[in-house]
């Protein structure tokens, strides 16, 4: 069940390490969108969601974030990028508030046809969901998943 403060659901989108350099970074795989075109897009096409987008390229800060969305957000939608294979911590995060604020992984590439490292998320275990695959528009496929999800609760 969201926060249902005036009616509006508030979803908080964290952004991974090097996801401030799309649109530049390997085009071929993560697209020619930036982040700041899929906010705008996620903004203007979901006006009846509250979203904010953050990105860090420090796990420590994505962690304080997640600790923070208790009473502030309804859901997170997390591209952990490279923290995906590696970081136990936000893993741990995303665990200590899932039980209120549920939190939907999502990739812009599919990480199964990449290198085998990549093929394996400690991350997706504390979400409710996993997306992947499909670039930008991968994070229209997460508000819309997160949105049902927390409807339904």
């Amino acid at each position: 069940m969201f926060r249902d403060l005036e009616n509006v659901m508030k979803i908080l989108f964290l952004n991974g390490p090097n996801l401030n350099l799309l649109g530049t970074r390997e085009p071929e795989i993560y697209g020619t969108e930036t982040l700041a075109d899929i906010e705008m897009a996620m903004k203007a096409v979901h006006p009846e969601v509250d979203i904010e987008f953050r990105q860090s390229n420090s796990e420590a800060e994505l962690i304080t974030w997640i600790g923070e969305t208790r009473g502030t957000f309804d859901g997170i939608i997390i591209n952990p990028a490279a923290l995906t294979h590696t970081s136990l911590g936000l893993c741990d995060a995303l665990k200590a508030v899932g039980d209120v604020v549920p939190a939907v992984e999502i990739h812009l590439s599919n990480t199964y046809t990449r290198e085998e490292i990549r093929h394996k998320s400690l991350t997706a275990p504390a979400c409710i969901g996993q997306i992947m695959g499909f670039q930008g528009f991968g994070y229209t496929l997460a508000l819309r998943a997160i949105v049902q999800a927390l409807k339904s609760s």
